[in-house]
């Protein structure tokens, strides 16, 4: 709870999209029912991007659950409601993998979570200029291969594709490195971030608890590499059911007399736990090839064949392995000084000062038409260029500074 800051509308608000705050925080007006305070605080324990909402029907201020990474504080920023679900925050002054941010206020995740807190829930997913690398899952039964075939993409494209860091909540072993082995964290933390799925897949081995995070595999993706993930069935599932685009691929085996042949002769494992594994297959299989899971299954009769066909599949037939990236600025600078307004799924950004002229080399547009993914992650495909004369003329909004 909190007093209601002070603020003025700014000179044109008849759409009710944005308020100016006199203080650090920007307010914007969510339908009739809520207002969303977008800054700064005001109690200087918290360097990040604060949000206070409130409840019209009772004129009194909340402070939500946060989920999602957040934007650290800057010295200005404006916002913008894209659609009933989302708040666009432009951060000034920020490079641009810093710049753009999406305030989620009513998507699929804050719904689910807002159900399973009975609480306010806001979520941050920092926006992502250009295409992604989209990881890959690859699952099957053990013995089918599946460890052969990741390996043998990871030594023909050794710079494409790149592993995510694990967590656990065993303690680090000789030698082992946090963040490098693994991400060495408590079991209760670790318990916390899976309930509120901030990870993708997880397991409990002799008492631990080992996942993969949905964090993690966005890093591997910021490097413009293409994560690779070898992980169960089940995995998979939470996978598919997650925000993250991936591509799923199930490997089987030409049968399960085969898998069992295949099995025996790795001569690593006692008859008992060979027993379990071919129990545990027939599941995985049964599950794998059953429709809307998986987006490509292959069989692995012949090794080099299912190599050269999961090659084919991956777009890296021709062998050259190159990423294809959107051409983006290396720099976003917006000054504190700046408008921004909305014309459909774009966003025009004029970087000029009011008493100038408005050149279009000071005018841009954010073009998000493609965006995907979203919170506990990234939102991706967002397009950035530089606006044409056809909309120099539109009206914007100042931003709160």
């Amino acid at each position: 709870m909190g007093e209601a800051p002070a603020f003025i509308a700014d000179d044109d608000v008849s759409n009710g999209l944005l308020l100016k705050s006199k203080g650090c925080e920007t307010i914007i007006n969510m339908g009739c029912n809520k207002t969303f305070a977008i800054g700064a605080m005001g109690n200087g324990s918290d360097s990040s991007i604060g949000v206070r909402i409130l409840d019209k029907s009772t004129s009194e201020w909340v402070i939500p659950t946060v989920f999602g990474t957040k934007p650290a504080l800057s010295k200005g920023h404006s916002a913008i409601v894209l659609d009933e679900d989302r708040i666009l925050v432009i951060k000034s002054n920020s490079t641009s993998d810093d710049c753009f941010w999406f305030l989620e206020v009513n998507t699929a995740f804050v719904r689910e979570q807002r159900a399973r807190l009975g609480t306010e829930v806001v979520a941050w997913s920092k926006g992502v200029v250009g295409e992604a690398q989209i990881p890959v899952v690859i699952s099957g039964p053990s013995g089918v291969g599946k460890g052969t075939l990741i390996a043998k993409l990871m030594e023909e494209f050794p710079m494409l594709f790149g592993f995510s860091v694990s967590h656990t909540t065993r303690a680090p072993r000789d030698n082992e490195q946090n963040g490098f082995h693994y991400h060495f964290t408590e079991r209760h933390v670790m318990e916390k971030d899976i309930q509120d799925r901030k990870f993708l897949e997880f397991a409990a081995v002799h008492g631990n608890l080992y996942g993969t995070s949905v964090e993690s595999v966005e890093i591997v993706t910021d490097q413009g590499k293409r994560c690779i993930l070898d992980i169960d069935v089940q995995g998979a599932r939470s996978v598919r059911a997650s925000s993250l685009e991936a591509i799923l691929v199930f490997i089987r085996p030409p049968s399960f007399e085969q898998l069992e042949k295949r099995l025996r002769a790795r001569g690593t494992e006692t008859e008992e736990q060979i027993q379990k594994r071919l129990r545990n297959a027939k599941a995985e299989i049964d599950q794998g090839t059953s429709p809307g899971l998986f987006d490509h299954c292959l069989i692995n009769d012949d090794l080099e064949m299912c190599y050269e066909n999961l090659k084919k599949l991956l777009g890296l037939s021709d062998g050259s392995g190159k990423a294809t990236n959107l051409s983006v600025p290396e720099t976003v600078h917006v000054p504190l000084e700046h408008t921004i307004s909305k014309i459909d799924k774009k966003i025009l950004i004029n970087c000029t000062a009011p008493q100038q002229e408005k050149p279009a080399n000071n005018m841009f547009v954010l073009d998000l038409s493609s965006i995907k993914g979203g919170a506990p992650g990234r939102t991706r495909g967002l397009n950035f260029y530089a606006a044409g004369p056809s909309l120099t003329g539109t009206n914007g909004f100042k931003m709160a500074s």
